[in-house]
């Protein structure tokens, strides 16, 4: 069983007002969980949830920074700097559930939600599945799935 940790360093803030909580070998894409998790970060939890409800409901499309490459323009990006976008449903399903796992954990610990932000959120390349493809004349075509690890980190700020 491997032991997992985080990529966040925890020495600049206070632990008493920090929760945490990831996702390990997620059936998501890395590429979306990227793009989802730079757009998280520096959001306040109940505002941050609202974001993937929307992307989940096909209301509001995920700004891509990165993976841009022969995307659409959305108009609901005006906002930000980069008008090119797509909808991961996926991807966001799964990084709202971590999120909810984040504000239990928070709850749990006694942190006031309402005052709670997400100041680390990260995703990494998972393990690879390997899979073949059976191709004619005795051939196969190697069909490779790549696992993605989240993270997400909360912090309270005082008021």
């Amino acid at each position: 069983m491997p032991n997992w940790g985080y990529s966040f360093i925890e020495q600049k803030y206070n632990v008493e007002r920090l929760a945490k909580a990831s996702g390990r070998d997620l059936r998501i894409k890395p590429k979306h969980a990227r793009e989802i998790c730079a757009v998280l970060k520096g959001m306040r939890v109940e505002q941050a949830k609202e974001f993937l409800e929307k992307v989940i409901q096909l209301k509001q499309s995920v700004p891509f920074r990165r993976h841009k490459r022969k995307l659409a323009h959305r108009k609901d990006l005006k906002q930000f700097k980069w008008y090119a976008g797509r909808f991961p449903q996926k991807a966001a399903a799964r990084i709202y559930e971590i999120l909810s796992a984040a504000e239990s954990n928070g709850e749990y610990k006694g942190l006031d939600i309402e005052m709670c932000r997400i100041i680390h959120s990260a995703s990494h390349r998972g393990r690879i599945i390997k899979r073949y493809i059976e191709r004619a004349r005795g051939r196969s075509t190697a069909k490779y799935r790549t696992l993605t690890h989240v993270e997400i980190v909360i912090y309270e700020f005082p008021s």
